[in-house]
């Protein structure tokens, strides 16, 4: 590939992750058994905006059904459901996490396996539109950064 070519292509894809008043941080995507058929994607959204941004929407190349979900007690039981939305407050950030909010993958085209990626479109409702590619990883090793600045 030419050289020129590379660099923009890089410059590209680094300003994928950045758009506008939205940027997306730690994001990882939960490996899953063979049998599984639904995973979960985790990242910290941050709003460098003065005005609330909520994610509105989400799409995957990974699964055929993609949703915002979040867990909560329902009937004395913790169960997961989904949302319409999540709040990125003003000059603020929203952490989707295990047994929080966070992305669902349903009805997965295949095993995901540490190692591989899925490409995530997070859609907002101020019209922003942000791509990441979301690596797959092994729940214990992958909560380390939000273990570490979220306690």
């Amino acid at each position: 590939m030419n050289p020129l070519k590379l660099i923009a292509s890089l410059v590209a894809a680094a300003t994928l992750l950045v758009a506008g008043d939205i940027k997306v941080e730690n994001q990882f995507v939960k490996e899953v058994a063979p049998n599984m058929k639904n995973s979960a994607a985790f990242m910290t959204i941050k709003n460098t905006s003065d005005k609330k941004i909520n994610l509105v929407s989400a799409k995957n190349d990974a699964s055929v059904i993609t949703e915002l979900h979040t867990h909560g007690k329902k009937d004395g039981m913790m169960v997961m459901y989904k949302v319409d939305k999540i709040e990125v407050p003003a000059n603020g950030e929203a952490l989707l996490k295990p047994m929080g909010l966070h992305v669902m993958l349903i009805g997965l085209n295949k095993q995901l396996k540490e190692g591989d990626t899925v490409n995530l479109e997070l859609v907002f409702d101020n019209g922003e539109s942000v791509k990441v590619a979301a690596p797959v990883k092994k729940l214990q090793g992958a909560m380390k950064p939000y273990i570490d600045t979220h306690k």
